[in-house]
């Protein structure tokens, strides 16, 4: 029987079909099980409708731009229409650029690259370290991990408030926590830094593919995601919003598409002129294939229905946490609390279990993928677990013994694609691992725990 109690509510999607669901994989204990893929927040399984798109498109592939053939000028259309699509999707404003990049990372280190002299950047510790780390040529202001949403408001403008001197500021927030799934209060923020003459960016790589993301709605200046986790792959992301900062900076990358002109000087020297369009930041051959999918992904989801989507998300959210609840040994990550709203995102430790031996155990004797290690957010997670900045703990396997005290921590993450029963398999996983124990040994190899072959548990 299901752990879904909703399922005949019309209003609810029903999991979109995604490459892999039929993957099966072996287990240390014998046997075969269907891969519950369950690390979306790391890379999201492709959608069908993406992989379908891009294999019709693949044999039409052709040079972007400035080609005269048939196909080239097909795949210029193509690409410059999906811009149109991703524009779309996020409800960008007149005047606003869609910049494509290879990653959230790229697209917020691009930003980084076109502050102008003296900015201040205010970020709160709690980042991904692909919005907490770009901003080395500016001032930065860490703040501390706010306890409620109406703290991280009063924080930032404390914040704003009292900088010196005055001049141009850029606040960075996520929009949903890629350590616990809590959603960021992100129109508050906008409006205290805009109240305070800072300017604003989304990280939206963990909010994107979980629920509708709108520029001008959220009144953000700039939004970042990455494809990867929007159920498309080939390695492309996007930076969208205010064209002023980008069209006044020096070109993210020199070379070919970002020039309009390029002639030499009388002295040898090169004088070049840059376009002020997206393309002065995209320069080289572009990811057409990656872009595409992109487009692909944001028509698939809005014809699906973000409505519906989220809907059934919840439902997973719910059962999910309602099972990890009857487990006392299992502590639940949270900023915000039990009641603030999240996507498919959840992040625990069990007592008694080191975390990289526990999603090793779930791997080998479940077929289950999660992840386990620091999610490349080092200062939350550390936050949350109580444990000294300075104490030992790496993304990965650390060097511990199964049972030790974990540094670490484990993520479940799912979404659009995700059945009803690779959820449950989930729960029943956790149940049987906390009340039982592992059936197999494990030893910790390369920095990963991995099952001792050929030795089961004693």
């Amino acid at each position: 029987m299901s752990v879904f109690t909703a399922a005949a509510d019309q209003s609810v999607c029903t999991p979109l079909p995604v490459l892999g669901k039929d993957v099966t994989v072996p287990l240390v204990t014998g046997g075969e099980v269907t891969y519950a893929a369950l690390d979306y927040a790391a890379s999201a399984p492709a959608l069908q409708r993406v992989w379908d798109d891009v294999a019709a498109y693949a044999p039409y592939y052709g040079s972007v731009h400035r080609g005269a053939g048939y196909l080239s000028q097909l795949s210029t259309d193509l690409f410059e229409s999906s811009r149109v699509t991703v524009a779309e999707f996020l409800g960008c404003r007149a005047g606003d650029q869609v910049i494509f990049t290879r990653s959230t990372t790229d697209s917020l280190n691009l930003l980084a690259a076109a502050l102008p002299a003296d900015c201040q950047v205010f970020v709160f510790e709690t980042e991904h370290h692909a919005s907490l780390l770009p901003w080395r040529d500016a001032r930065v202001t860490y703040l501390n991990a706010p306890r409620t949403p109406a703290q991280a408001v009063a924080t930032l403008e404390r914040a704003l408030a009292d900088r010196d001197p005055y001049g141009p500021a850029l606040v960075c927030v996520t929009g949903a926590s890629n350590v616990t799934g809590e959603l960021w209060p992100v129109r508050e923020l906008a409006a205290a830094a805009h109240a305070h003459g800072a300017r604003i960016v989304l990280d939206a790589a963990q909010l994107a593919p979980h629920h509708p993301v709108d520029i001008a709605e959220l009144d953000v200046d700039w939004v970042a995601f990455s494809g990867h986790k929007l159920y498309a792959p080939f390695g492309s992301g996007v930076l969208a919003g205010r064209s002023d900062w980008l069209r006044d900076a020096e070109p993210y990358l020199a070379g070919g598409g970002a020039s309009r002109k390029v002639a030499r000087r009388a002295d040898g020297a090169v004088d070049v002129e840059w376009h002020t369009t997206a393309a002065r930041h995209e320069a080289g051959s572009p990811n057409v294939i990656g872009v595409y999918s992109i487009a692909s992904a944001c028509r698939a989801l809005t014809e699906a229905g973000f409505e519906g989507l989220v809907a059934r998300e919840q439902q997973l959210v719910s059962a999910v946490r309602a099972g990890l609840a009857e487990v006392p040994e299992v502590r639940v990550l949270s900023l915000f609390g039990d009641d603030a709203p999240r996507v498919g995102v959840i992040s625990f430790v069990v007592e008694g279990w080191n975390s990289s031996h526990f999603a090793a155990a779930l791997s080998a004797e479940y077929g289950i993928g999660v992840r386990d290690g620091l999610f490349c957010a080092h200062p939350l997670v550390r936050t949350l677990l109580g444990s000294d900045p300075q104490e030992v703990g790496e993304c990965g396997a650390p060097e511990a013994e199964p049972g030790e005290r974990s540094l670490n921590a484990i993520r479940v993450s799912f979404g659009a694609g995700t059945p009803d029963e690779h959820i449950e398999r989930f729960v029943r996983a956790v149940k049987e691992l906390v009340s039982q124990g592992a059936q197999w040994k494990y030893r910790t190899e390369e920095g990963r725990c991995v099952p001792d072959r050929g030795t089961a548990q004693v």
